[in-house]
């Protein structure tokens, strides 16, 4: 089975589960044409189908509650309860039961890509070295949130730049296109999550990410003592592994997948039925390669990335032992070398798709 055709029977899959909107999945097919790097964090499901065939060495290493569609641009920063600003990863729909190894590779793999597409100035051997030294120090250590307050001053000096100045994030959102169709489920989820009863929003169209661009997401944007704020609702579906394993239903990890890992929890992220609502706001949202300052320690970024992965895995129970005894039967350069395999064949693919586009 081709891209093409993976692509089609994925969507068909997704569209039972799913209410999808053309225009936005256009937006996506496009954007997958654009560059090999957008092109793998819009095709997650493609890689869980080609996983297993180009990775047979690290399809046996022990199963953790993984991220699944993880890559260097799905981190971000959000306040926790005594509103710190707290970095980590942002996004966790495709989350499902998966060995260890598929979080790290696909993470190299981006940073591949990244490399690649010059998003990224690091070599690829180092970066995965950075990561897999973030990673094991992860697990050694019992994980530990990056609270961005005493500590990580380089890390918050890096997520604060001047392309997320709140001047800056409000104009994009108060520019979003009116939503014409809010469902009632959506609006109702969005209510729950507003700091008072009865407070008034418009709701607007918000396209954004790559690997969930085609589900529905609306914002409500109101005026709240004097400033903005603004909640999203997005449509959940099961992870894209699920249908590369030939499942018809599956279980939502996302809430899981929140409780158990080693994190200081937005308390503004919940699930209320099929949607994943959140706040949204300058700096309570995913943070672009782009947006970062150019003169930057991208190896300490991709240590720290590592890290923040080993804190996810931590929440499945008794797993770091196992997989520490793993990491250290595994060869040199194991990781780089998946990564490559999966690199070869996303690009391969991307060429495919950039060709029938």
């Amino acid at each position: 089975m081709n891209i093409v055709k993976a692509t089609r029977r994925y969507e068909e899959w997704l569209g039972k589960k799913i209410r999808l909107i053309p225009s936005d999945l256009d937006r996506k097919h496009a954007a997958m044409a654009a560059d090999s790097f957008s092109f793998l964090r819009a095709t997650f499901y493609r890689w869980m189908q080609l996983w297993a065939e180009l990775c047979q060495e690290c399809i046996q290493a022990p199963e953790v509650l993984g991220v699944g569609d993880l890559h260097v641009e799905n981190f971000g920063t959000w306040r926790d309860i005594e509103g710190r600003l707290v970095w980590g990863i942002n996004d966790f729909d495709e989350v499902w039961r998966l060995p260890y190894t598929v979080d790290l590779v696909r993470l190299a793999a981006s940073a591949h890509l990244a490399i690649k597409g010059a998003h990224l100035a690091i070599g690829a051997k180092d970066a995965c070295d950075a990561i897999l030294t973030g990673y094991h120090e992860g697990l050694s250590a019992g994980g530990k949130a990056f609270v961005l307050e005493e500590h990580h001053p380089w890390l918050r000096t890096m997520m604060t730049g001047v392309l997320r100045d709140p001047e800056h994030y409000w104009a994009k959102l108060d520019a979003l296109p009116p939503a014409p169709r809010v469902p009632e489920s959506a609006r109702k989820a969005i209510d729950k999550l507003l700091p008072e009863r009865g407070l008034r929003y418009r709701v607007a169209h918000r396209i954004a990410g790559l690997g969930s661009l085609g589900r529905e997401r609306y914002v409500a944007i109101a005026e709240f003592h004097g400033g903005q704020i603004a909640r999203e609702a997005k449509a959940l579906a099961p992870s894209a592994a699920a249908w590369a394993h030939g499942l018809k239903s599956a279980p939502l990890y996302y809430e899981e997948a929140l409780e158990r890992s080693v994190r200081c929890r937005d308390p503004f992220v919940h699930m209320k039925g099929k949607w994943i609502v959140r706040r949204l706001g300058p700096h309570c949202s995913r943070v672009e390669l782009s947006s970062l300052p150019r003169e930057r320690d991208e190896t300490r970024l991709l240590r720290c990335m590592g890290f923040e992965t080993a804190n996810v895995h931590l929440g499945t129970r008794r797993a770091a032992n196992a997989i520490l005894a793993d990491l250290r039967a595994r060869p040199k350069l194991w990781l780089h070398r998946a990564a490559c395999s999966m690199v070869d064949a996303t690009v391969h693919d991307w060429e495919t798709w950039r060709a029938k586009e």
